[in-house]
């Protein structure tokens, strides 16, 4: 399994970004989350996405202020993130795991390297 995080950046408050993650060597029946991590503080889950696009989680994280999706023909899944605040600031992973029960429970076992984003106020 190989992920490939991209789309971090200096970014202002208020702004959107939008993450990507290729996905490469996942078979199917699985979950690509987001997550993130910021300096000093623990790894926050803030969305899932099951293999077929039919299903998505959202912690309370972020929601309402992203979307995750994928486009299953470029094996990519992207969270679409809107109005940023510097608390958004963190170095975002993405990562798979099948999925559990209920189905946004994963145990992610493959994680990408991560592409940071920085939200200036």
């Amino acid at each position: 399994v190989q992920l490939q995080a991209s789309g971090g950046g200096l970014v202002q408050a208020g702004d959107s970004l939008r993450l990507s993650c290729a996905a490469s060597g996942t078979g199917s029946a699985y979950a690509l989350g987001w997550f993130r991590r910021a300096p000093g503080k623990e790894q926050e889950y803030v969305a899932a996405i099951t293999w077929n696009g039919l299903a998505t989680y959202y912690t309370r994280i972020m929601q309402g202020r992203c979307t995750i999706s994928r486009d299953n023909a470029k094996g990519t899944v992207y969270l679409q993130m809107h109005s940023l605040t510097p608390d958004d600031t963190a170095t975002y992973y993405c990562a798979v795991g099948p999925t559990g029960s209920p189905w946004y429970k994963v145990t992610y076992n493959f994680w990408g390297q991560g592409t940071q984003v920085t939200v200036s106020s």
